[in-house]
C-alpha cells in the first residue's frame, strides 16, 4: 500500500506536467503566428498537425503498453514531453513547424494515454478510484501553464519561456518516475503485431468519451464568441464564459472521486451528463449573458466527472489490456476537442451558437442512456 500510494501521486505529478505544457502552449500560439508571418488560415492547419500527431500516438500507444506496460511506456513520453515545445519555439520556418508540431502532438498524446492506463493501475491497487482527481491535476497544471507562460513570454522571450516550461516540466516529472506503479499482469510478447480491439463495448464508451468531449471543445473555442455576438456583452464578460465553466469542471474534479466511490459510476455518470445537459441547455437559451455564464458553469460540474468515468470503464475492459482500451477511447474522445469545432464553427454561421449549444445538450442526454456501459469503471480492486 506505501508503493501504492506514492505511485498515486506520481501518477497525479504526470498528469501536472502534461496539463502544464499544454497550457504552456497556448500562449505561444499568437508569438507563433507573428514570428513565421503567417495567416490565421496556416496558424490553424499547424494547430490541426498537433491535434493530428496526438491522435496518431495515441492509437499507437496502446499497442506500446501491451508490450513494456504503462509505466515504461508513460516515462519515454514523459521525457520526451519536456522538450516538445521547446521544438516548436525553435522552428523558424513553416516547413520546420509542421513536423515539430506533429511531434509536440505525438509526445502530449502518448503520455495522456499512458499515464490515464497507469491511472488504472493504481486504482486496482489502491482499491479505489483516482481518475477524477487525476485530471483535477491536468486542469490544474493547465491553468498554472496558461496563466504564467504570457508574463514569461512578455518579459523573458518566447524561447526562454519554452525551455524553462520544458524544464519545469522534467524537474516534475523525474523524481516522480520511480514511483511509478506498474500492471500486475505480464506483457504480451514483443513480437505481437499491431491490432485494433474487436470488442464492441470499448468503441461505445468512446462514442460516450465523444459526445461528452464534443461540447467541452465547443465551449472552449465558441463560447466567447456567442456571448460577444449574439447576447450582446463586452470582451471582458465573455472571457467568463470558459473561465467559469474550466474552473468549476477542475474544482469538481477533486471532489469527484469520493462522489464515485459513494454512488458508483454508472450512477454517478448518469447524474453528471443530466446536469451538464441542464447546463448546456440553459446557456443555449438563454437571454442574459450572465445566465449563459452560470450555465456554462453548471455544465462544467456536470462534465467534471464524465471524462475519467469513461477512461476507467475502458482501462478495466476484461479481456483486453487498459493500453489497448484506453488508445481506443482517448482517441475517439480527443476528437470531440480536435476536430469537432471546426464542424460546429461552420454550423454556427448558418444556425447561430444558440441552436447548436441546444444540439449538444442532447448529445449529454444520449451519455445519461448509455451510462450503463461504464459498469466496468467500478473495477475488480487488487488490493
Amino acid at each position: 500500500m506505501p508503493d501504492a500510494r506514492r505511485g498515486r501521486w506520481a501518477v497525479a505529478a504526470m498528469f501536472f506536467a502534461n496539463g502544464f505544457l499544454t497550457g504552456s502552449w497556448a500562449p505561444q500560439i499568437p508569438v507563433l503566428l507573428t514570428r513565421l508571418e503567417i495567416g490565421r488560415f496556416t496558424l490553424g492547419l499547424l494547430i490541426l498537425l498537433f491535434g493530428l500527431g496526438a491522435i496518431a500516438a495515441m492509437v499507437w500507444c496502446g499497442h506500446l503498453i501491451a508490450r513494456h506496460g504503462s509505466r515504461a511506456v508513460v516515462r519515454w513520453f514523459s521525457l520526451c514531453a519536456g522538450f516538445g515545445l521547446l521544438l516548436v519555439a525553435l522552428a523558424p520556418s513553416v516547413a520546420m513547424a509542421a513536423p515539430a508540431m506533429i511531434l509536440f502532438g505525438g509526445v502530449i498524446g502518448g503520455m495522456d494515454v499512458a499515464m490515464n492506463a497507469n491511472a488504472v493501475a493504481v486504482e486496482r491497487k489502491l482499491g479505489r478510484a483516482i481518475m477524477s482527481s487525476s485530471h483535477g491535476f491536468w486542469s490544474l497544471g493547465g491553468f498554472v501553464g496558461g496563466s504564467l507562460g504570457g508574463f514569461a513570454i512578455q518579459h523573458y522571450g518566447h524561447l526562454a519561456h519554452a525551455a524553462v516550461a520544458g524544464v519545469l516540466a522534467l524537474v516534475v516529472v523525474l523524481p516522480a518516475m520511480r514511483h511509478l506503479v506498474g500492471e500486475d499482469k505480464p506483457v504480451t510478447q514483443s513480437h505481437a503485431r499491431f491490432t485494433l480491439p474487436r470488442t464492441a463495448a470499448i468503441y461505445l464508451i468512446g462514442i460516450m468519451a465523444l459526445f461528452s468531449m464534443i461540447p467541452e471543445g465547443a465551449v472552449l473555442d465558441w463560447s466567447a464568441l456567442y456571448l460577444r455576438q449574439e447576447l450582446g456583452t463586452d470582451l471582458a464578460t465573455a472571457g467568463f464564459a470558459f473561465a467559469a465553466f474550466s474552473g468549476v469542471m477542475a474544482l469538481m474534479r477533486f471532489f469527484g472521486d469520493r462522489v464515485r466511490n459513494r454512488f458508483g459510476a454508472v450512477k454517478t455518470l448518469r447524474i453528471s451528463a443530466l446536469l451538464a445537459a441542464s447546463g448546456m441547455l440553459v446557456a443555449g437559451l438563454s437571454p442574459d449573458p450572465w445566465l449563459a455564464i452560470g450555465a456554462f458553469a453548471f455544465c462544467g460540474l456536470g462534465t467534471a466527472n464524465m471524462v475519467p468515468i469513461a477512461f476507467s470503464a475502458a482501462g478495466n475492459q476484461s479481456g483486453l489490456s487498459s493500453g489497448a482500451g484506453l488508445s481506443v477511447v482517448s482517441t475517439m474522445g480527443y476528437c470531440g476537442i480536435l476536430v469537432a469545432p471546426s464542424g460546429i464553427g461552420f454550423l454556427a454561421e448558418h444556425t447561430g451558437f444558440g441552436p447548436v449549444f441546444v444540439i449538444l445538450s442532447g448529445l449529454l442526454v444520449v451519455v445519461f442512456l448509455m451510462a450503463g456501459l461504464a459498469h466496468r469503471a467500478d473495477f475488480v480492486s487488487t488490493r
